[in-house]
């Protein structure tokens, strides 16, 4: 039952800022998409306020420390998240299921910029929330691999009520199921490194791949070749240490 209660806790506090931030907009700004990015704002301040009084843990195990290895992070998770998502959809395009569509028409200055945005309005308090608060909660509790699978379980299912281009019972089955092998690599970027940033470039990856649209023919099959492509870099990211280190010992010896 705490486990339950922690993933519950988790998507409430998701959900409060969402809301949040909508009636904020809604009532303050006429709906402007604006400050979207406040939602980042209301999400560290549930989060403080839960582990400081509620669950009486340390900020510490959010893992956001600054670092000069932050960046360098979330830059790499960004490129393992766009190869994944981008090779899937080139494969798309092969097999026929999709069309690319000419490059958006974003200045090159800009996309700094729109990364940022992209970050403080979804990437990085999702990222906080589920690899950071929830990971970190779990983690007394559960072995490293069920912490994996519980984290990336409950943040693939909440996307059952994400707006997409998913049509009919299957193909939002399978969008969930491309969520739940986003959250994987998601979390494997978050156990391998031992901090959050580069599971929030990876996060921002999904967006980011926009940059290079496609048009669907049969999004079921695109969605399935994205979600082998997300779930096959998750291995990966899992396997690169122990292939690191057995590199070590071989040259040692």
């Amino acid at each position: 039952m705490r486990i339950l209660g922690a993933v519950l806790v988790t998507i409430a506090m998701l959900f409060a800022a969402t809301f949040g931030v909508m009636a904020i907009s809604n009532v303050l700004f006429g709906g402007s998409e604006a400050v979207a990015p406040l939602i980042t704002v209301l999400v560290l301040l549930l989060v403080y306020a839960y582990r400081r009084f509620v669950g009486h843990r340390p900020w510490s195990g959010l893992r956001i420390t600054l670092s000069w290895w932050a960046l360098p992070q979330a830059v790499l998770g960004m490129v393992v998240g766009m190869a994944a998502l981008l090779g899937a959809n080139a494969v798309s395009v092969w097999v026929g299921a999709a069309t690319w569509l000419p490059p958006a028409d974003v200045p090159p200055l800009m996309i700094p910029l729109a990364i940022v945005v992209i970050a403080l309005k979804a990437s990085f308090p999702e990222e906080l929330l589920f690899r950071g608060h929830l990971y970190d909660t779990l983690s007394d509790r559960l072995s490293p691999r069920a912490v994996l699978a519980v984290t990336t379980l409950s943040f693939g299912s909440i996307h059952i009520l994400s707006q997409s281009p998913a049509s009919g019972i299957a193909e939002k089955l399978l969008y969930v199921v491309m969520a739940i092998a986003l959250g994987l690599l998601c979390g494997a970027a978050r156990a391998r490194t031992g901090a959050l940033w580069m599971s929030v470039g990876v996060h921002n990856a999904v967006y980011l791949s926009q940059l290079f649209p496609t048009q669907d023919i049969d999004y079921g099959v695109q969605l399935t070749l994205q979600a082998a492509a997300l779930a096959l870099s998750a291995v990966a990211v899992l396997a690169f240490p122990a292939a690191r280190t057995a590199l070590l010992h071989r040259q040692r010896a």
